[in-house]
């Protein structure tokens, strides 16, 4: 699946299940909210944290795809185009970058 894709599966999931979106700033306290979700399983699963009986199920995978579909949400109701952001954020990189990673004596 293709971002642009993505973001019209979304887009057509809002309007068959969920009614319409929840306001932008309702979807940036849920997408931070899953962040954290995500930083749990990647503290105890990579980090020193134990896990909790809570924890218990909780799949990375799985809350890394909420964290897309919340992203995808908020570039949806804003107008952005995911595909065309990712393009022009990489070049923007690849200019100012091409060659700091390289030269970097702590990446070797």
């Amino acid at each position: 699946m293709t971002i642009q894709e993505a973001q019209q599966v979304v887009d057509n999931w809002i309007k068959e299940n969920g009614v319409r979106y929840f306001s932008e700033l309702t979807n940036m306290a849920i997408l931070t909210e899953e962040v954290g979700e995500v930083a749990r399983i990647i503290s105890r699963q990579y980090g020193e944290q134990s896990f909790k009986q809570s924890d218990t199920g909780k799949d990375l995978g799985d809350e890394l795809a909420d964290v897309l579909f919340v992203l995808i949400c908020l570039a949806n109701q804003t107008g952005i185009n995911l595909t065309e952001a990712l393009e022009k954020n990489l070049d923007k990189k690849t200019k100012r970058d091409s060659e700091r990673h390289k030269l970097n004596k702590k990446l070797q």
